[in-house]
């Protein structure tokens, strides 16, 4: 089935012009990897001690740790004025200014990648059976338009985050494990997010990706919304959230829909607030191909310096002649991580 959905004319059409889907961005420091040195590139290192922890256990943040970077590599999605993505273009098409100074692109691909997807599932008592229902009906979208090869972890929460699946290429597999799964207990999201950078840290594809299914709200966390945030933008990590309460009315409700949304902004990712069935799917599947239409940019800072500092990154795009205008989305800087202390 998903090798047929592989095919669909929708995703030809995205690599090949264009395709109805949003943004995505990631961004990644890396250091020298074998297994891409015909490339000159290297692997996503940056970190913190805790995300080094096993993924079992959390423990109060420590300091950051710091490791020499080399190239900077980040992943760029690019919109037409209808939020269509734009494919096909080129390296000269785009222009990358690191702290104002203007960069050299040395590494530029827009292949179909494969990702590493850690599924985090909102099952604290503020979900209801039907939420969940719902949600579980609508992930199925998302796993058969995926890349065939995309491998999957997944996470529950109530007042505590849980492993339930860990390394699997079979999606229905995840899908099995949500049928069992009840409503109950308080919200603990931010330590489940915490956990899915943690097991990310050891997966084994490229391209790296939380999906979050929740109403966003926090009760029960032992990590603050700061230190995630945190964590997650010294990542390579992109998050995308599909909110369950899109009627926000209360201080909670509105606190929790600006989290997912901040959470989703500082990885560029994009969160989603479907009121519908039909709407949850449709962001579903909108996840997924915008996965498979992303464009990967590196360059090595002009005289960089691995003093651990932010430097802010800019992305902009020349607009191809048949339009009139396009809009960039990317992650919106790196820390410049020096050596190990």
């Amino acid at each position: 089935m998903r090798d047929q959905l592989a095919a669909m004319p929708i995703l030809t059409t995205c690599l090949r012009h264009f395709v109805l889907l949003s943004v995505a961005v990631p961004l990644t420091v890396i250091m020298a990897s074998p297994a891409l040195a015909q490339l000159n590139t290297v692997k996503p290192v940056t970190t913190t001690r805790q995300l080094q922890q096993s993924a079992s256990t959390l423990s109060q943040p420590d300091e950051p740790v710091l490791i020499k970077t080399d190239l900077v590599t980040m992943t760029v999605s690019v919109t037409d004025t209808n939020g269509r993505q734009v494919s096909g273009l080129e390296k000269k098409d785009f222009t990358i200014l690191d702290n104002q100074l203007a960069q050299e692109i040395t590494f530029f691909s827009d292949d179909d990648l494969p990702a590493s997807v850690g599924i985090v599932f909102d099952v604290s008592g503020s979900m209801s059976g039907q939420s969940i229902m719902k949600a579980r009906e609508a992930l199925g979208a998302f796993i058969q338009t995926s890349h065939p090869n995309d491998e999957y972890f997944l996470i529950d929460f109530g007042s505590r985050p849980r492993l339930l699946l860990n390394r699997t290429l079979d999606g229905d597999e995840v899908l099995r494990e949500l049928s069992y799964v009840a409503p109950q207990g308080q919200t603990a999201l931010y330590d489940a997010a915490y956990l899915a950078l943690a097991q990310l840290t050891n997966a084994t594809r490229r391209k790296r990706v939380v999906l979050i299914i929740s109403d966003g709200q926090d009760n029960d966390s032992r990590y603050t919304f700061t230190e995630l945030r945190r964590a997650l933008k010294e990542s390579d990590v992109i998050i995308y959230a599909i909110g369950t309460n899109p009627n926000a009315n209360t201080k909670a409700e509105m606190y929790g829909r600006l989290a997912l949304e901040e959470l989703a902004s500082a990885s560029g990712g994009k969160a989603f607030f479907p009121r519908d069935s039909g709407q949850m799917a449709e962001a579903f599947e909108r996840v997924a191909v915008e996965l498979r239409c992303q464009y990967s940019i590196g360059y090595r800072p002009a005289n960089f310096i691995a003093n651990g500092k932010w430097h802010r990154v800019k992305v902009t795009v020349r607009s191809p002649t048949e339009l009139k205008r396009v809009f960039v989305r990317s992650a919106d800087g790196y820390y410049a991580v020096g050596s190990v202390r």
